[in-house]
Parts: structure tokens; C-alpha cells; sequence
């Protein structure tokens, strides 16, 4: 039985999408504000977190920001914030998903089942892969850029091993949705322009081997 934390400091909330989520099967835990979650991440080790951005205390992108100094569990957020900058100040902090309020309880139980999917269906066949002074760690999930490890969210990782798997070949926005956040993805073409922006910020000088595509999507390849 898969463990979720929802954390929301409107109560009308937490009882809508607990009761939907207990019907779907899952164990469920609730908290009010920021500093409370962090403390049950650490506590319940939760499968995924369910948050809400603006609330008391400390908010949703802080309690991100430190949940990710101790896990790479799943984080939706869940927020009444829809501008675009919100939506990548988000995943900048290396959440996995976005949903804008008011919401549809079934699709936000959709959205749950295809994160823990993700999260349980990973594996790797081979250990190391190496292009050129980019070295990927399969196992431990690792990055190094010359040697040196680089910081990696979880679908930044995702979408840099989807890209080598699939280098050389043209990449439409569709199929790079499909490939790293899943057929049921209910997200937008935008969310993948805003995790390659983030992407090639952390690769620093092997970011052209993410090659734009004008008006179709990307193509990753060695340019240097």
C-alpha cells in the first residue's frame, strides 16, 4: 500500500483528496503547513507528497526545497498559482508535477498513480555511460561533468537519460511527455521546454547537445 503525505492547511482540501486517495488504496497522512510536512517526510517516509504552495509558516516551495535535502520522493504541488513563473520556480526545486486549483480529484488521482509508476519502473542496464567528458552513473543516479558531480532533480536525471537513449533521433514535445512523464501526463508541451531550459543549465558547457528544433521539439547529440 503506497503512503501519501497530503499537506494543505485548508481542511475541506486534505478530507477531498484523502478520501478519494484512501478509496484508490492508498495510506494516507496529513499535515498543515511546511515545517509539519518536512518533519513527516523524515518521520513516515512517505511514496509521495501531495502540497500545497501558500501556507502559514512555511510554504510550500521551502518545504520543497528542504524535503529535497533528504529525499527524492515524489512531490506534486498543488496550487491555486498558475503563472508560469510559479509553475518553474517549482521545478526548479525538483518537483514532478503541477496542478492548478480548483482541480479534479480524479485526475489528481491519475496524476498520483502515474508519479509512483514512474518511481517503481527505473531500471537501468548498464552501469556507466560516457559521452565525451559527460559521465552518467546508472546505478547511483548519478551526473559527473568532467569529473565533477552536478546536482540533478530526479526528472532533470529522467529526461538526461531519456535524451541519450534516444540521441540522434528528432523528439517531438509529445514524445518527450510520453517518454519521461508518461502517456497519462496531463501536463502541457511547456513543461518540457521549461525542464530542458533547467537541464542545460546544469549540463554548463555540453548544453548543445541539446539541439532545439524549431517548431517540433529536440535532438540530442554530441556537437563538440
Amino acid at each position: 500500500m503506497a503512503r501519501i503525505l497530503v499537506v494543505d492547511d485548508e481542511k475541506d482540501i486534505v478530507q477531498l483528496i484523502t478520501r478519494f486517495a484512501e478509496h484508490e488504496g492508498y495510506e494516507v497522512f496529513s499535515a498543515s503547513d511546511g515545517a509539519q510536512a518536512v518533519r513527516m517526510c523524515r518521520e513516515y517516509e512517505p511514496d509521495a507528497v501531495i502540497m500545497d504552495i501558500m501556507m502559514p509558516g512555511m510554504d510550500g516551495y521551502t518545504a520543497c526545497k528542504k524535503i529535497r535535502g533528504v529525499s527524492d520522493v515524489p512531490v506534486i504541488l498543488l496550487s491555486a498559482l498558475g503563472a508560469e513563473y510559479d509553475k518553474l520556480m517549482g521545478f526548479e526545486l525538483g518537483i514532478d508535477d503541477y496542478v492548478v486549483k480548483p482541480f479534479s480529484p480524479k485526475e489528481l488521482m491519475a496524476r498520483i498513480k502515474a508519479v509512483l509508476r514512474r518511481r517503481t519502473s527505473c531500471g537501468e542496464e548498464n552501469r556507466e555511460i560516457r559521452l565525451g567528458g559527460l559521465c552518467i552513473d546508472t546505478l547511483g543516479r548519478t551526473v559527473y561533468i568532467d569529473g565533477v558531480r552536478t546536482e540533478m532533480t530526479a526528472k532533470e536525471y529522467e529526461l538526461l537519460l531519456y535524451f541519450i537513449k534516444n540521441r540522434g533521433v528528432a523528439l517531438t514535445r509529445e514524445n518527450i511527455l510520453n517518454g519521461v512523464w508518461g502517456y497519462d501526463y496531463f501536463g502541457d508541451s511547456r513543461t518540457v521546454d521549461w525542464q530542458v531550459k533547467l537541464l542545460r543549465s546544469k549540463l554548463g558547457k555540453y548544453r548543445s547537445y541539446i539541439v532545439t528544433l524549431r517548431g517540433m521539439g529536440y535532438k540530442f547529440e554530441e556537437t563538440q
